[in-house]
């Protein structure tokens, strides 16, 4: 009798903001304690990696004649993927993976979880074990991106790469991903909360609010500028350019076949290099379908990302014409030949299944709070002993894999453990 008094006064909502800044609070107090001897450093003229590699001596450098310059090109071993949420970005990290775990390459790896301190501007600081001057191959995990501050990171012949999509598509995903994390959200009635924000976006928006950045210009926030202007503010076209200037690729999650090809391309790789299987899916069930009102709304509140989105769309398909349409036409009719042949090959029962469904742990993938939406798979059991290793590392959702490169993830996991066992009460 009296629990059930005490649930009347403490409703559904008040119990999960309470617990939200226990766990705030908590989690900001482990960040303060690991990170206590790390030093912000932003002095120019601190040691880099570019200008250690000035000096060291070229010896090992090999120069090659014209002619075979102009039919070979050298792997690029040195990668900077800006990981954007909600855009097929988990695939290409697993593709990074598996290139740079194949050719010994040094990644840089942030401390204690999967993302470099996010939603905070990254800082070389947050990599794990770093020292001014040191050198890494590949910087691919979330962050809040700084160019200046990953720069330091890599050789000045890295190549930058990242992906974007529609607006309109990452909005419906990252508001269902997170919804249950933004507590701006709480207080949405009806069964369909989606539309209800849409409907009045500024009812239930505020900029400062605890993860309000995943509501609103995720991808402009995700490359480190201001989420909460309009779309003819005269800084998005300033940050259009920034962004030109600082990447030398950027794919576009709708057409994710082309831009492997194009990737594979620019980094002088392999199609084996760049084999897949689609990480990360949602079940068809829970993807809201917008009318056409309700995708209007969303574009217009996500502005900034629209224009973002449609001058690197232009891009892109320059880029496709500049490779050629009937040369990239055959290329994807390759890649998908050669990743259906690795899905007969690895996957039982010919494709991804609900989460319940999956039989081995470690193909599990990270799930939202509060549901199983997220797809995995399940590897097939009579495998050929020569293909087992590289299916195991084509299924292997993100977590995992960094734990078999190596990464400490145990404020990820004890923030699962929560996620899991408080969260979906």
């Amino acid at each position: 009798m009296m629990s059930g008094i005490i649930r009347k006064k403490c409703p559904l909502v008040t119990r999960r903001l309470i617990l939200w800044v226990l766990l705030t609070n908590f989690i900001l107090v482990l960040y303060c304690w690991t990170n206590q001897t790390k030093v912000n450093i932003r002095d120019s003229k601190e040691d880099t990696c570019p200008l250690r590699m000035a000096k060291l001596s070229k010896r090992n450098v090999t120069s090659h004649g014209t002619k075979s310059r102009s039919k070979k090109c050298s792997p690029k071993v040195n990668i900077m993927f800006m990981k954007t949420h909600k855009t097929a970005s988990s695939t290409v990290l697993n593709i990074l993976f598996r290139f740079g775990e194949k050719h010994k390459l040094q990644f840089a790896f942030p401390d204690g979880r999967n993302d470099f301190f996010y939603p905070s501007p990254f800082l070389c600081s947050q990599v794990k074990d770093y020292t001014p001057g040191d050198c890494f191959n590949i910087v691919c995990n979330h962050m809040r991106f700084d160019h200046q501050e990953v720069a330091k990171l890599l050789p000045p012949d890295a190549v930058y790469i990242t992906i974007l999509r529609d607006p309109v598509d990452l909005f419906e995903s990252s508001f269902h991903y997170y919804h249950r994390a933004v507590p701006l959200t709480w207080m949405i009635s009806g069964q369909n909360k989606l539309a209800e924000f849409l409907n009045s976006p500024q009812t239930y928006y505020s900029p400062d609010a605890f993860n309000s950045f995943y509501l609103r210009n995720l991808l402009s926030f995700d490359f480190g500028f201001d989420n909460n202007v309009e779309a003819d503010d005269p800084r998005v076209m300033r940050n259009i350019r920034n962004l030109l200037s600082q990447f030398d690729l950027v794919l576009l999650a709708e057409y994710f076949e082309e831009s492997l090809i194009l990737l594979k391309d620019k980094l002088c790789w392999t199609m084996e290099d760049i084999l897949y299987f689609k990480l990360n899916a949602r079940k068809r069930s829970s993807v809201s379908r917008l009318t056409p009102e309700l995708r209007a709304k969303a574009l217009r509140w996500n502005g900034a990302d629209w224009k973002l989105y449609l001058h690197f769309n232009a891009t892109f398909w320059a880029r496709v014409e500049d490779y050629g349409k009937e040369r990239m036409s055959q290329e994807v009719k390759e890649l998908r030949r050669r990743n259906a042949e690795m899905k007969a090959t690895c996957i039982e029962e010919g494709g991804a299944v609900e989460a319940q469904r999956i039989q081995d742990r470690r193909f599990v993938p990270w799930q939202p709070v509060g549901e199983a939406s997220i797809l995995g798979y399940n590897m097939k059991k009579n495998l050929d002993p020569n293909f087992r290793t590289i299916c195991e590392k084509m299924l292997t959702p993100e977590i995992q894999y960094l734990s078999d490169l190596g990464v400490s993830l145990w404020l990820t996991r004890l923030w699962g453990w929560f996620k899991d066992a408080v969260l979906t009460i």
